[in-house]
């Protein structure tokens, strides 16, 4: 690089002093000939000089990163603290930042890395040979994976600690520790991740210098505080032990809020491992003669705090209360930006893009254009933030709790519904007088007529859900529920419903498991018993599949089988939904089916049950309805629910204890001409206007 500088210097010096004419030199002198052969060779010259200058600055430009990464080297050299993390959704960066600015508020200057930036080979061991203690923060991923952004830096290690031609103190010098995020209702994969890096890093003979810290997403924990709690405990006890001494070492012990059972140690690959591993540091100990801490009993260090080294408030609580919270004030502020209002401490609200819209007289959602809801007077909430699921496909950013069953403080039902339509009609009035809302809808919208009980989590883990949905009955406002067919039990107990979604996202095993993620080690039969216990519901119910291409789009047939255990009345097949990059999906717009693909798939589907038809679509929301044919009487379909009569049903069913039942052909209305499948309006309201964006298409649907 410097050598090809220099060139284009002697090139630019060649042309200030080959500009002058040959009429300034005599015709039998050197300088002559050289000017006039320059006249002819000067274009060909320019034209490399400044190829080559160009060239140079793109190389420069692509590879910005890596010259930067080496500028900040030197910057970072001495850093006494030298975090990596390695994250999927940005946990492990917040961490790490909270690290940085607690470490540096005691005096202790700290870098924070990016390992999706890092060459390990080169970065570990230039840390052999520095005076730094590096601080890992990684989180495990889908199927206890490392995080993509860490991905070859694990592989990295992996392959080295285990290669026996690699040298096996390769990384003795080194100092570290290593905290990792997790959730222990994934027994099998519990921060698999965290303790595999500190694995690998020991039997390269890394210097291991504090415990391992484990931190638990799983906010039911009864004896323990939040992941924040964990990870600031381990944190400060870090800090207080740096400050103690600039170099020490402890045994293989792990600290954290859950400590992994039974953990393997790890196996010595030589007998001078133990001298090996101690002292690698070289650096002075301010607080002793010896250079090392005794820290023997170092797993009761979080128990025996002395409260004047430790701020009580950034510790956490010491005796937590019997059920905690699933609402973390993490949690809260990260639903809160991405515009949910949090009731209590586990539910939430929050408005539909299609309640706007059908304020605005642009139409509604398919729920209007299949079953006759008034979108804008539609309220869709949860009282139960929590799931048993993260669905690849999950637009919630999968910033939702998880879990097998409600250990959690519960709120009381009559306060969830107050709540809920309180905050839902504070967002309603923000749209008074917004240009483009109609008056009579915007009057409308503040008369709830339905509710969607589908807004994130598992409503039906709530076990108050009977009492709540009753509550909302008494209110002559309509349910529609959703459950993601993990609670077989719940549905059979669950109280009759206007209309009751199972949510089908795959027709096999092994692609459930990949597409939903869940908890539940017998999460098959769970998904079986669920459609099951749906056909002995009586009223509608509803297979809900979502399409995603590369994903579910050919097992048509294992679609059909499972159709014969739940008996839908309808059955909903719509696209994916695209709401942009989330970092802990890796779904693109290559995995988003065209409504074409959709009504194809569909139109397959039905050739293999004969007792369904293409009953709607709706074109916008990428959805199509498989409706059973007895819902087509006289040659004309009834979709649309009577919503008045389903309020009549209910209430003689309350009144009679149950004796009074009903079924799904009690309360039907039939569908209007342009919501049927084959219209050319495609499921869009005429009494609606047609709106486009002027600068892109509208591909959310959300």
């Amino acid at each position: 690089m410097k050598a090809l500088g220099i060139f284009n210097l002697s090139m630019m010096f060649l042309f200030a002093w080959c500009s002058l004419s040959e009429d300034e030199y005599k015709s039998d002198t050197w300088q002559y000939d050289f000017v006039l052969w320059w006249s002819y060779a000067k274009f060909p010259l320019a034209t490399f000089v400044l190829a080559s200058t160009l060239t140079t600055w793109l190389f420069i430009f692509f590879n910005r990163d890596r010259f930067q990464l080496k500028g900040k080297r030197v910057e970072v050299e001495n850093t006494p603290f030298k975090v990596y993390y390695g994250t999927q959704t940005g946990n492990a960066k917040y961490f790490s930042e909270i690290f940085k600015e607690y470490a540096e508020s005691n005096g202790i200057k700290t870098s924070v890395i990016n390992m999706k930036n890092c060459e390990p080979e080169e970065v570990l061991l230039e840390e052999t040979d520095s005076n730094s203690l590096c601080v890992f923060i990684i989180s495990t991923y889908m199927g206890g994976s490392p995080p993509e952004s860490a991905t070859w830096f694990c592989t990295y290690l992996k392959e080295a600690s285990d290669d026996f031609r690699v040298q096996k103190n390769l990384l003795k010098g080194l100092k570290y520790t290593v905290f990792g995020l997790g959730n222990s209702l994934y027994e099998d994969h519990y921060n698999t991740v965290a303790i595999s890096l500190d694995k690998w890093l020991h039997k390269l003979y890394a210097n291991k210098v504090f415990p391992l810290g484990l931190g638990d997403e799983n906010v039911s924990r009864k004896e323990k505080g939040t992941i924040s709690d964990d990870f600031t405990t381990w944190m400060k006890t870090l800090v207080l032990e740096y400050q103690k001494s600039q170099c020490f070492t402890v045994e293989n012990k792990t600290i954290g809020e859950k400590k992994v059972e039974e953990e393997k140690k790890y196996e010595s690959e030589s007998e001078d491992e133990s001298t090996a591993g101690s002292g690698g540091g070289g650096c002075k100990s301010t607080s002793g003669t010896s250079g090392i801490i005794d820290v023997e009993d170092i797993g009761k260090v979080i128990n025996n705090q002395n409260q004047d080294e430790y701020d009580e408030s950034f510790v956490g609580e010491k005796t937590a209360p019997v059920n905690r919270e699933m609402v973390t004030p993490l949690l809260k502020k990260s639903l809160e930006k991405q515009g949910y209002k949090i009731i209590g401490s586990h539910s939430g609200v929050k408005i539909c893009r299609w309640t706007k819209s059908m304020m605005r007289g642009r139409g509604g959602c398919y729920k209007h254009t299949f079953y006759g809801i008034e979108s804008h007077r539609c309220m869709e909430t949860t009282p139960s933030l929590a799931c048993a699921n993260k669905c690849v496909f999950c637009w919630r950013h999968h910033t939702n709790p998880v879990g097998t069953e409600w250990k959690w403080a519960m709120d009381d039902p009559n306060i969830i519904v107050e709540k809920a339509m309180e905050n839902h009609y504070k967002m309603i009035k923000q749209f008074k007088g917004v240009p483009g809302v109609k008056l009579d809808r915007f009057q409308e919208a503040m008369d709830i007529q339905h509710c969607a009980l589908s807004l994130v989590g598992e409503p039906i883990m709530y076990p108050e859900i009977n009492k709540l949905i009753n509550l909302l009955h008494g209110k002559k406002i309509s349910t529609f529920l959703v459950t993601n067919a993990q609670f077989p039990d719940a549905i059979k107990q669950l109280k009759p419903v206007t209309q009751l979604y199972v949510s089908v996202d795959a027709a096999t095993k092994e692609s459930l498991k990949r597409i939903d993620r869940p908890l539940f080690r017998d999460y098959w039969q769970r998904f079986l018993d669920s459609l099951s216990a749906l056909s002995e519901k009586g009223q509608r119910t509803v297979y809900r599949l979502t399409l995603v291409k590369a994903f579910n789009t050919e097992e048509i047939e294992s679609y059909a089988k499972l159709v014969s255990l739940g008996q839908p009345g309808f059955i909903e097949v719509k696209g994916v939904t695209y709401c942009g990059e989330s970092k802990a999906s890796s779904l693109t717009m290559e995995n988003i089916p065209w409504h074409e693909e959709v009504v194809s798939f569909v139109k397959t589907l039905a050739e293999s049950l004969p007792d369904y038809e293409l009953a709607s679509e709706h074109e916008h929301s990428n959805c199509v309805l498989l409706c059973h044919k007895r819902f087509k009487i006289n040659n004309k379909w009834h979709t649309w629910i009577d919503y008045a009569k389903y309020h009549e049903l209910i209430k003689a069913y309350e009144d009679s204890n149950g004796k009074k039942t009903f079924s799904d052909m009690d309360y039907l209305a039939p569908t209007p001409e342009w919501a049927v499948f084959g219209d050319d309006r495609k499921g869009f309201d005429p009494n609606e206007s047609r709106w486009h964006r002027k600068k892109k298409k509208d591909i959310s649907g959300c």
